[in-house]
Protein backbone atom coordinates (compact mmCIF):
# COMPACT_ATOMS: atom_id res chain seq x y z
CA UNK A 1 0.00 0.00 0.00
CA UNK A 2 1.51 3.01 -1.30
CA UNK A 3 1.99 6.21 0.75
CA UNK A 4 0.84 4.72 4.09
CA UNK A 5 2.95 3.95 6.73
CA UNK A 6 2.83 0.22 7.44
CA UNK A 7 5.09 -2.76 8.95
CA UNK A 8 5.94 -3.56 5.77
CA UNK A 9 6.80 -0.22 4.63
CA UNK A 10 9.46 -0.15 7.42
CA UNK A 11 10.79 -3.57 7.71
CA UNK A 12 11.80 -2.84 4.04
CA UNK A 13 13.15 0.39 5.21
CA UNK A 14 15.05 -0.90 8.07
CA UNK A 15 16.09 -3.45 5.78
CA UNK A 16 18.04 -0.80 3.34
CA UNK A 17 18.44 1.62 5.45
CA UNK A 18 20.89 -0.73 7.51
CA UNK A 19 22.43 -2.61 4.05
CA UNK A 20 23.08 1.40 3.08
CA UNK A 21 24.41 2.37 6.47
CA UNK A 22 26.95 -1.03 6.21
CA UNK A 23 27.78 -0.17 2.71
CA UNK A 24 29.10 3.18 3.97
CA UNK A 25 30.54 2.74 6.99
CA UNK A 26 31.88 -0.99 7.02
CA UNK A 27 35.11 -2.57 6.66
CA UNK A 28 33.96 -5.96 8.06
CA UNK A 29 31.25 -6.32 5.69
CA UNK A 30 29.63 -9.89 5.96
CA UNK A 31 29.95 -9.74 10.00
CA UNK A 32 27.27 -7.25 9.79
CA UNK A 33 24.97 -8.58 7.23
CA UNK A 34 24.58 -11.22 9.31
CA UNK A 35 23.59 -9.51 12.23
CA UNK A 36 20.55 -7.62 10.42
CA UNK A 37 17.89 -9.49 11.39
CA UNK A 38 18.69 -9.65 14.55
CA UNK A 39 18.99 -5.86 14.85
CA UNK A 40 15.76 -5.68 13.45
CA UNK A 41 14.14 -8.11 15.79
CA UNK A 42 16.59 -7.83 18.91
CA UNK A 43 14.13 -9.32 21.10
CA UNK A 44 13.09 -12.79 21.71
CA UNK A 45 9.15 -11.88 21.93
CA UNK A 46 7.95 -11.67 17.82
CA UNK A 47 5.70 -8.87 16.92
CA UNK A 48 3.70 -10.12 14.09
CA UNK A 49 4.34 -14.17 13.68
CA UNK A 50 4.04 -17.11 15.76
CA UNK A 51 7.90 -17.43 16.21
CA UNK A 52 10.80 -15.32 16.55
CA UNK A 53 12.59 -17.29 14.37
CA UNK A 54 10.57 -17.09 11.36
CA UNK A 55 10.73 -13.21 11.56
CA UNK A 56 14.55 -13.11 11.64
CA UNK A 57 14.42 -15.84 8.88
CA UNK A 58 11.95 -13.60 6.51
CA UNK A 59 14.50 -11.04 7.41
CA UNK A 60 17.39 -12.97 6.38
CA UNK A 61 16.04 -13.52 2.58
CA UNK A 62 15.07 -9.47 2.53
CA UNK A 63 18.69 -8.83 3.47
CA UNK A 64 19.94 -11.54 0.78
CA UNK A 65 17.12 -9.98 -1.54
CA UNK A 66 18.41 -6.52 -0.94
CA UNK A 67 21.97 -7.46 -1.85
CA UNK A 68 20.88 -8.93 -5.57
CA UNK A 69 21.25 -12.12 -4.30
CA UNK A 70 18.89 -14.63 -4.65
CA UNK A 71 16.94 -16.38 -2.30
CA UNK A 72 18.24 -19.24 -0.03
CA UNK A 73 17.24 -22.72 -1.67
CA UNK A 74 14.36 -24.54 1.23
CA UNK A 75 16.11 -27.89 1.48
CA UNK A 76 19.56 -26.69 1.63
CA UNK A 77 19.51 -23.33 4.28
CA UNK A 78 22.93 -21.58 4.37
CA UNK A 79 24.22 -18.33 5.66
CA UNK A 80 22.89 -14.72 4.53
CA UNK A 81 26.19 -13.74 2.87
CA UNK A 82 26.77 -17.02 0.60
CA UNK A 83 27.51 -16.01 -2.65
CA UNK A 84 27.87 -12.73 -1.79
CA UNK A 85 31.57 -12.61 -3.36
CA UNK A 86 29.74 -12.78 -6.59
CA UNK A 87 27.05 -10.07 -5.84
CA UNK A 88 29.86 -7.29 -4.29
CA UNK A 89 30.95 -6.12 -7.59
CA UNK A 90 29.57 -2.48 -9.02
CA UNK A 91 29.19 -4.62 -12.54
CA UNK A 92 26.38 -6.74 -10.96
CA UNK A 93 23.26 -7.05 -12.77
CA UNK A 94 19.76 -8.00 -11.37
CA UNK A 95 19.24 -12.13 -12.42
CA UNK A 96 15.34 -13.08 -13.25
CA UNK A 97 13.77 -13.62 -11.69
CA UNK A 98 13.04 -9.76 -9.80
CA UNK A 99 10.36 -10.81 -8.28
CA UNK A 100 10.76 -13.89 -5.83
CA UNK A 101 8.22 -15.29 -3.01
CA UNK A 102 9.68 -15.12 0.37
CA UNK A 103 8.23 -18.74 1.28
CA UNK A 104 8.49 -18.12 4.89
CA UNK A 105 6.69 -14.99 4.55
CA UNK A 106 3.88 -16.62 2.66
CA UNK A 107 0.45 -17.16 4.09
CA UNK A 108 -0.83 -19.18 1.49
CA UNK A 109 -3.92 -17.45 0.99
CA UNK A 110 -6.76 -19.30 -0.87
CA UNK A 111 -6.44 -18.69 -4.42
CA UNK A 112 -10.20 -18.38 -5.14
CA UNK A 113 -13.08 -19.67 -2.81
CA UNK A 114 -16.33 -18.50 -0.82
CA UNK A 115 -17.03 -18.77 2.58
CA UNK A 116 -20.21 -18.01 4.98
CA UNK A 117 -19.02 -15.50 7.53
CA UNK A 118 -20.38 -14.35 10.81
CA UNK A 119 -22.56 -11.92 8.83
CA UNK A 120 -25.15 -14.80 8.13
CA UNK A 121 -28.31 -14.13 10.29
CA UNK A 122 -29.83 -17.64 9.96
CA UNK A 123 -32.74 -16.24 7.39
CA UNK A 124 -35.88 -18.19 7.06
CA UNK A 125 -35.86 -17.71 3.18
CA UNK A 126 -31.99 -19.16 2.76
CA UNK A 127 -31.37 -17.71 -1.06
CA UNK A 128 -28.27 -18.57 -0.94
CA UNK A 129 -29.07 -22.37 -0.65
CA UNK A 130 -31.83 -22.03 -3.51
CA UNK A 131 -29.27 -20.43 -5.73
CA UNK A 132 -26.58 -22.74 -5.59
CA UNK A 133 -26.88 -25.05 -8.95
CA UNK A 134 -24.93 -27.36 -7.16
CA UNK A 135 -26.14 -28.20 -3.80
CA UNK A 136 -22.61 -26.99 -2.12
CA UNK A 137 -24.87 -24.53 0.34
CA UNK A 138 -26.66 -26.13 2.59
CA UNK A 139 -27.97 -25.02 6.59
CA UNK A 140 -26.23 -26.29 9.81
CA UNK A 141 -28.38 -27.26 12.70
CA UNK A 142 -27.99 -24.07 14.46
CA UNK A 143 -29.56 -22.20 11.67
CA UNK A 144 -26.35 -20.82 9.74
CA UNK A 145 -25.12 -21.59 6.34
CA UNK A 146 -22.45 -23.75 5.21
CA UNK A 147 -20.19 -23.78 1.88
CA UNK A 148 -19.26 -27.38 0.99
CA UNK A 149 -15.75 -26.57 -1.45
CA UNK A 150 -16.25 -30.18 -2.65
CA UNK A 151 -18.98 -29.45 -4.74
CA UNK A 152 -18.91 -25.30 -4.84
CA UNK A 153 -18.17 -24.37 -8.57
CA UNK A 154 -17.09 -21.02 -7.63
CA UNK A 155 -19.81 -19.15 -9.60
CA UNK A 156 -20.70 -17.05 -6.74
CA UNK A 157 -24.70 -16.82 -7.36
CA UNK A 158 -24.80 -17.46 -3.00
CA UNK A 159 -22.68 -14.13 -2.64
CA UNK A 160 -24.95 -12.51 -5.21
CA UNK A 161 -28.47 -13.61 -3.35
CA UNK A 162 -27.66 -13.00 0.28
CA UNK A 163 -29.19 -9.82 1.35
CA UNK A 164 -26.86 -9.68 4.07
CA UNK A 165 -23.57 -9.94 2.21
CA UNK A 166 -22.41 -12.64 4.33
CA UNK A 167 -20.47 -14.69 1.88
CA UNK A 168 -17.29 -13.46 1.49
CA UNK A 169 -15.06 -14.57 -1.80
CA UNK A 170 -11.98 -15.03 -0.77
CA UNK A 171 -8.69 -14.22 -3.58
CA UNK A 172 -4.79 -13.73 -3.42
CA UNK A 173 -4.23 -9.93 -2.61
CA UNK A 174 -1.50 -10.26 -5.35
CA UNK A 175 -3.06 -12.57 -7.51
CA UNK A 176 -5.79 -10.24 -8.03
CA UNK A 177 -3.29 -7.39 -8.31
CA UNK A 178 -1.60 -9.61 -11.21
CA UNK A 179 -2.89 -8.30 -14.94
CA UNK A 180 -0.96 -10.88 -16.66
CA UNK A 181 -2.30 -14.19 -14.62
CA UNK A 182 1.67 -14.48 -13.30
CA UNK A 183 0.45 -15.63 -9.82
CA UNK A 184 -0.79 -19.44 -9.12
CA UNK A 185 -0.05 -21.78 -6.18
CA UNK A 186 3.15 -24.34 -5.42
CA UNK A 187 2.72 -27.84 -4.07
CA UNK A 188 2.30 -26.17 -0.97
CA UNK A 189 0.04 -23.90 -1.10
CA UNK A 190 2.12 -20.73 -1.24
CA UNK A 191 2.27 -18.25 -4.26
CA UNK A 192 4.35 -19.05 -7.19
CA UNK A 193 5.34 -16.12 -9.64
CA UNK A 194 5.70 -17.84 -13.57
CA UNK A 195 8.85 -16.25 -14.17
CA UNK A 196 7.43 -16.94 -17.87
CA UNK A 197 4.66 -14.48 -17.29
CA UNK A 198 5.80 -11.68 -15.00
CA UNK A 199 6.83 -8.14 -16.53
CA UNK A 200 8.12 -7.21 -13.54
CA UNK A 201 5.88 -4.45 -12.17
CA UNK A 202 6.08 -4.89 -9.01
CA UNK A 203 2.06 -4.59 -8.09
CA UNK A 204 1.94 -8.12 -6.33
CA UNK A 205 4.73 -7.12 -4.26
CA UNK A 206 2.93 -3.85 -2.77
CA UNK A 207 0.00 -5.90 -2.41
CA UNK A 208 0.56 -8.52 -0.62
CA UNK A 209 -0.77 -7.68 3.07
CA UNK A 210 2.30 -10.15 4.20
CA UNK A 211 5.52 -8.70 3.01
CA UNK A 212 5.90 -12.27 1.29
CA UNK A 213 7.20 -10.55 -2.24
CA UNK A 214 10.38 -8.62 -2.47
CA UNK A 215 12.04 -7.71 -5.44
CA UNK A 216 15.66 -7.57 -5.77
CA UNK A 217 18.27 -4.30 -4.98
CA UNK A 218 21.63 -2.51 -6.48
CA UNK A 219 21.77 -0.62 -3.80
CA UNK A 220 25.23 -2.29 -1.71
CA UNK A 221 26.94 -2.41 -5.15
CA UNK A 222 25.75 1.55 -6.37
CA UNK A 223 27.44 2.35 -2.82
CA UNK A 224 30.08 0.31 -2.85
CA UNK A 225 31.18 1.98 -6.08
CA UNK A 226 30.48 5.76 -5.04
CA UNK A 227 33.06 4.43 -1.99
CA UNK A 228 35.37 3.30 -4.07
CA UNK A 229 35.49 6.45 -6.04
CA UNK A 230 33.83 5.77 -9.43
CA UNK A 231 31.93 9.02 -10.61
CA UNK A 232 28.43 8.18 -10.25
CA UNK A 233 26.12 10.41 -12.00
CA UNK A 234 22.21 10.03 -11.33
CA UNK A 235 19.84 10.38 -13.73
CA UNK A 236 16.05 11.17 -11.52
CA UNK A 237 12.20 10.24 -13.41
CA UNK A 238 9.97 13.28 -13.37
CA UNK A 239 8.08 11.34 -11.37
CA UNK A 240 10.68 12.36 -8.74
CA UNK A 241 8.98 15.74 -7.90
CA UNK A 242 6.73 15.22 -4.69
CA UNK A 243 8.40 11.77 -3.58
CA UNK A 244 10.53 13.45 -0.80
CA UNK A 245 8.13 16.62 0.61
CA UNK A 246 5.91 18.53 -1.53
CA UNK A 247 8.04 21.69 -1.09
CA UNK A 248 11.43 19.52 -2.15
CA UNK A 249 12.31 21.08 -5.94
CA UNK A 250 14.68 19.35 -7.92
CA UNK A 251 17.56 21.42 -6.82
CA UNK A 252 17.11 20.24 -3.63
CA UNK A 253 17.42 16.84 -4.46
CA UNK A 254 20.29 17.58 -6.64
CA UNK A 255 21.98 19.05 -3.14
CA UNK A 256 21.21 16.17 -1.49
CA UNK A 257 22.46 13.70 -4.02
CA UNK A 258 25.96 15.62 -4.04
CA UNK A 259 26.09 15.06 -0.49
CA UNK A 260 25.76 11.05 -0.57
CA UNK A 261 28.64 11.57 -3.09
CA UNK A 262 27.12 11.39 -6.79
CA UNK A 263 29.19 13.26 -9.02
CA UNK A 264 25.97 14.88 -10.77
CA UNK A 265 21.99 14.52 -11.30
CA UNK A 266 20.62 14.89 -14.49
CA UNK A 267 16.83 14.88 -15.50
CA UNK A 268 15.54 11.82 -17.33
CA UNK A 269 13.07 14.36 -17.97
CA UNK A 270 15.24 15.82 -21.07
CA UNK A 271 15.57 12.34 -22.49
CA UNK A 272 11.49 12.30 -22.28
CA UNK A 273 12.05 15.17 -24.52
CA UNK A 274 14.10 13.50 -27.09
CA UNK A 275 12.29 10.57 -27.05
CA UNK A 276 8.88 12.59 -27.34
CA UNK A 277 10.52 14.43 -30.72
CA UNK A 278 11.48 10.81 -32.04
CA UNK A 279 8.22 9.35 -31.49
CA UNK A 280 6.13 12.64 -32.97
CA UNK A 281 8.48 11.61 -36.19
CA UNK A 282 7.67 8.39 -36.27
CA UNK A 283 3.96 9.05 -36.16
CA UNK A 284 3.85 11.38 -38.49
CA UNK A 285 6.58 9.24 -41.02
CA UNK A 286 5.39 5.98 -40.31
CA UNK A 287 1.18 6.07 -38.91
CA UNK A 288 -0.07 9.00 -40.53
CA UNK A 289 1.01 7.72 -43.90
CA UNK A 290 -0.37 4.64 -43.20
CA UNK A 291 3.18 2.39 -43.46
CA UNK A 292 2.24 1.68 -39.91
CA UNK A 293 -1.29 0.91 -38.31
CA UNK A 294 -0.64 1.86 -34.66
CA UNK A 295 1.96 3.25 -32.71
CA UNK A 296 2.94 1.84 -29.34
CA UNK A 297 4.85 3.77 -26.62
CA UNK A 298 8.03 1.52 -25.43
CA UNK A 299 8.98 3.85 -22.29
CA UNK A 300 7.57 1.70 -20.22
CA UNK A 301 9.52 -2.15 -19.54
CA UNK A 302 6.14 -3.90 -18.74
CA UNK A 303 4.02 -2.72 -21.09
CA UNK A 304 6.83 -3.52 -23.54
CA UNK A 305 7.23 -7.24 -21.89
CA UNK A 306 3.21 -7.89 -22.01
CA UNK A 307 3.26 -6.52 -25.75
CA UNK A 308 5.89 -9.33 -26.48
CA UNK A 309 4.70 -12.55 -24.81
CA UNK A 310 0.97 -11.97 -25.34
CA UNK A 311 0.86 -9.73 -28.23
CA UNK A 312 3.81 -10.56 -30.48
CA UNK A 313 1.36 -9.61 -33.96
CA UNK A 314 1.74 -5.97 -32.76
CA UNK A 315 5.05 -5.80 -31.64
CA UNK A 316 5.98 -4.18 -34.86
CA UNK A 317 4.13 -1.05 -34.19
CA UNK A 318 6.26 -0.63 -30.99
CA UNK A 319 8.47 2.50 -31.22
CA UNK A 320 11.98 1.93 -31.82
CA UNK A 321 12.99 5.20 -30.39
CA UNK A 322 14.98 5.34 -27.04
CA UNK A 323 13.42 5.06 -24.17
CA UNK A 324 14.13 7.93 -21.84
CA UNK A 325 15.99 6.36 -19.36
CA UNK A 326 18.73 5.00 -22.40
CA UNK A 327 18.50 8.59 -24.32
CA UNK A 328 19.45 10.49 -20.89
CA UNK A 329 21.89 7.95 -19.97
CA UNK A 330 23.60 7.77 -23.44
CA UNK A 331 23.93 11.40 -23.91
CA UNK A 332 25.50 11.55 -20.39
CA UNK A 333 28.16 9.14 -21.17
CA UNK A 334 28.74 10.86 -25.02
CA UNK A 335 30.04 13.41 -22.41
CA UNK A 336 31.43 11.96 -19.46
CA UNK A 337 32.56 8.50 -20.94
CA UNK A 338 34.26 7.00 -17.68
CA UNK A 339 30.94 7.82 -15.71
CA UNK A 340 28.53 4.77 -14.13
CA UNK A 341 24.65 5.72 -14.49
CA UNK A 342 22.64 5.31 -11.92
CA UNK A 343 18.74 5.32 -12.45
CA UNK A 344 16.19 6.79 -9.91
CA UNK A 345 12.77 6.12 -10.37
CA UNK A 346 9.24 4.23 -9.54
CA UNK A 347 9.53 1.27 -11.45
CA UNK A 348 10.65 -1.74 -10.54
CA UNK A 349 10.97 -3.10 -14.20
CA UNK A 350 13.28 -0.36 -14.95
CA UNK A 351 16.13 -3.34 -13.39
CA UNK A 352 14.69 -5.35 -15.64
CA UNK A 353 15.24 -3.05 -18.78
CA UNK A 354 18.85 -1.97 -17.88
CA UNK A 355 20.07 -5.63 -17.61
CA UNK A 356 19.33 -5.85 -21.47
CA UNK A 357 22.44 -6.80 -23.58
CA UNK A 358 21.43 -3.54 -25.39
CA UNK A 359 21.76 -0.97 -22.26
CA UNK A 360 23.85 -2.57 -20.28
CA UNK A 361 26.59 -0.48 -21.54
CA UNK A 362 24.29 2.75 -20.81
CA UNK A 363 22.99 2.38 -17.52
CA UNK A 364 24.79 0.77 -14.34
CA UNK A 365 22.28 0.51 -11.56
CA UNK A 366 18.81 1.23 -11.03
CA UNK A 367 16.87 2.19 -7.68
CA UNK A 368 13.62 3.37 -6.61
CA UNK A 369 12.44 6.25 -5.05
CA UNK A 370 12.01 3.95 -1.64
CA UNK A 371 15.47 2.48 -1.86
CA UNK A 372 16.78 6.01 -2.16
CA UNK A 373 14.93 7.27 0.86
CA UNK A 374 16.59 4.62 2.71
CA UNK A 375 19.79 5.60 1.80
CA UNK A 376 19.14 9.50 2.68
CA UNK A 377 18.50 7.87 6.04
CA UNK A 378 21.27 5.75 6.65
CA UNK A 379 23.57 9.15 5.76
CA UNK A 380 21.30 11.33 7.75
CA UNK A 381 20.50 13.43 4.66
CA UNK A 382 17.41 15.21 4.60
CA UNK A 383 16.70 16.49 1.04
CA UNK A 384 14.24 19.10 2.51
CA UNK A 385 16.79 20.99 4.64
CA UNK A 386 18.99 21.03 1.80
CA UNK A 387 19.79 24.58 -0.07
CA UNK A 388 18.49 24.40 -3.69
CA UNK A 389 21.17 24.29 -6.26
CA UNK A 390 20.43 24.97 -10.14
CA UNK A 391 19.99 22.59 -12.68
CA UNK A 392 22.95 22.52 -16.04
CA UNK A 393 19.72 21.10 -18.58
CA UNK A 394 16.53 22.39 -17.94
CA UNK A 395 13.40 20.12 -19.62
CA UNK A 396 10.59 21.38 -20.70
CA UNK A 397 6.34 20.43 -19.75
CA UNK A 398 6.49 17.67 -22.26
CA UNK A 399 8.99 15.49 -21.06
CA UNK A 400 8.12 16.30 -17.04
CA UNK A 401 4.60 15.42 -17.03
CA UNK A 402 6.20 11.76 -18.65
CA UNK A 403 5.59 10.29 -15.39
CA UNK A 404 1.84 10.25 -14.91
CA UNK A 405 -0.78 8.54 -16.87
CA UNK A 406 -1.55 10.27 -20.24
CA UNK A 407 1.28 12.25 -19.53
CA UNK A 408 3.54 10.63 -23.00
CA UNK A 409 0.78 10.40 -25.18
CA UNK A 410 -0.08 13.94 -24.63
CA UNK A 411 3.86 15.07 -25.09
CA UNK A 412 4.28 13.30 -28.48
CA UNK A 413 1.01 14.86 -29.53
CA UNK A 414 2.05 18.39 -28.57
CA UNK A 415 5.05 17.99 -30.69
CA UNK A 416 2.74 16.53 -33.82
CA UNK A 417 0.79 19.36 -33.31
CA UNK A 418 4.28 21.68 -33.55
CA UNK A 419 6.12 20.27 -36.14
CA UNK A 420 3.61 18.90 -38.43
CA UNK A 421 0.29 20.81 -37.76
CA UNK A 422 -1.46 19.64 -40.97
CA UNK A 423 -1.77 16.16 -39.28
CA UNK A 424 -4.42 14.84 -37.30
CA UNK A 425 -3.36 12.75 -33.95
CA UNK A 426 -5.32 10.17 -32.27
CA UNK A 427 -4.50 9.42 -29.07
CA UNK A 428 -5.33 6.19 -26.80
CA UNK A 429 -3.81 5.38 -23.20
CA UNK A 430 -4.71 2.98 -21.10
CA UNK A 431 -3.19 2.23 -17.23
CA UNK A 432 -2.84 -0.57 -15.28
CA UNK A 433 -2.10 -4.19 -17.39
CA UNK A 434 -5.64 -5.35 -17.31
CA UNK A 435 -6.50 -2.13 -19.19
CA UNK A 436 -3.69 -2.43 -21.33
CA UNK A 437 -4.46 -6.06 -22.54
CA UNK A 438 -7.95 -4.79 -23.83
CA UNK A 439 -6.53 -2.09 -25.48
CA UNK A 440 -4.08 -4.08 -27.63
CA UNK A 441 -6.78 -6.76 -28.01
CA UNK A 442 -8.60 -3.72 -29.54
CA UNK A 443 -5.24 -2.85 -31.63
CA UNK A 444 -4.56 -6.52 -33.01
CA UNK A 445 -8.21 -6.77 -34.09
CA UNK A 446 -8.06 -3.31 -36.22
CA UNK A 447 -9.84 -1.19 -33.60
CA UNK A 448 -7.24 1.83 -33.29
CA UNK A 449 -5.89 2.14 -36.50
CA UNK A 450 -4.01 5.22 -37.23
CA UNK A 451 -3.82 6.06 -33.25
CA UNK A 452 -1.14 6.72 -30.83
CA UNK A 453 -1.41 4.38 -27.90
CA UNK A 454 0.25 4.94 -24.63
CA UNK A 455 0.88 2.03 -22.20
CA UNK A 456 1.58 2.01 -18.48
CA UNK A 457 1.72 -1.10 -16.40
CA UNK A 458 0.72 0.57 -13.14
CA UNK A 459 -2.10 2.62 -11.93
CA UNK A 460 -1.89 6.05 -12.48
CA UNK A 461 1.49 6.00 -14.81
CA UNK A 462 5.02 6.04 -13.03
CA UNK A 463 3.67 7.18 -10.32
CA UNK A 464 1.80 4.04 -9.21
CA UNK A 465 5.26 2.05 -9.43
CA UNK A 466 6.26 -0.07 -7.02
CA UNK A 467 9.18 1.70 -5.71
CA UNK A 468 7.52 4.99 -4.61
CA UNK A 469 6.94 6.91 -1.35
CA UNK A 470 3.79 8.66 -1.32
CA UNK A 471 -0.15 7.68 -2.22
CA UNK A 472 -0.58 7.69 -6.66
CA UNK A 473 -2.97 10.39 -6.72
CA UNK A 474 -0.41 12.62 -4.58
CA UNK A 475 2.47 11.86 -6.88
CA UNK A 476 0.00 12.07 -9.96
CA UNK A 477 -1.00 15.74 -8.87
CA UNK A 478 2.77 16.89 -8.80
CA UNK A 479 3.96 16.18 -11.80
CA UNK A 480 1.22 17.89 -13.34
CA UNK A 481 1.52 20.41 -11.30
CA UNK A 482 5.55 20.15 -11.78
CA UNK A 483 4.71 19.99 -15.60
CA UNK A 484 2.10 23.16 -15.86
CA UNK A 485 4.46 25.10 -14.30
CA UNK A 486 7.08 24.71 -16.53
CA UNK A 487 7.85 27.42 -18.61
CA UNK A 488 9.15 25.64 -21.83
CA UNK A 489 6.41 23.64 -23.20
CA UNK A 490 7.54 22.12 -26.41
CA UNK A 491 10.93 20.05 -27.07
Amino acid sequence: MRGALTAINRIRRKVFVEIARIAFDSEAEQGELEAIPYKITPTERPQFRESVYRERAIVSERVRLALGLSLNPQDKPVHITDGFDKSNIAERYYEPPLMQVIPSACDKCEENCYDVSNHCRKCVGRYCVAACPTGAVSVREDGYAVIDREKCIRCGKCKAACPYDAITHRLRPCAVSCGVNAISSDSLGRAYIDPEKCVGCGQCMVTCPFGAIADKSQIYQLIRAMKKGDEIIAEVAPAIIGQFGADVPLGKIRSALLALGFSDMKEVAVGADISASAEAQTYANEVATGKLPFLLTSCCPSWSMLIKRQFPETAESVSGNLTPMVATARAIKRRRPNARVVFIGPCAAKKLEAMRSSVRSDVDFVITFEELAAIFEARGTDPAAMNALGEEEIATAAGRGYGAAGGVASAVEVCVKARYPEIEVKIEHAEGLFDCKKMLQLASHGKKTGCLIEGMACPGGCAGGAGVNIPVEKGVAEIRKFAAETEKKVP
